[in-house]
């Protein structure tokens, strides 16, 4: 099956649901530098993952999808100095690491394929 939109790519709308958890698990943090920190990374994800399929070339493509995973790399990080720091708990960010690790392979077979 021939993806016609990136909306339709799993990892594009799993990374836009980790953006959304993202943004409500920090929104009341005053610790603005982190906060800003890790919703740009999480937001870097999904968008970088847009960008590079509209770009319509596998080459670029590809190049986003790698950008993407970084960023993926980095809301992993951040998840877990965020755990050191007792500003989310182990229970909340979990799931979120989960997910991020989930996206990360997801990107990483949609680099295999290209």
């Amino acid at each position: 099956m021939k993806i016609e939109r990136f909306e339709d790519i799993i990892a594009w709308q799993k990374a836009k649901l980790l953006s959304v958890e993202i943004y409500k698990h920090f929104e009341n943090s005053k610790d603005y530098g982190f906060r800003d920190q890790i919703q740009r990374a999480s937001v870097s994800v999904m968008n970088n993952i847009a960008e590079g399929f509209e770009r319509k070339s596998n080459k670029e493509f590809r190049f986003f999808l790698y950008v993407a995973k970084g960023s993926c790399g980095e809301v992993r990080s951040m998840l877990i100095l965020a755990q050191e720091l007792n500003k989310i708990n182990k229970d909340q960010a979990q799931p979120l690491q989960v997910l991020a690790e989930e996206i990360s392979r997801m990107i990483s077979g949609l680099i295999k394929t290209l």
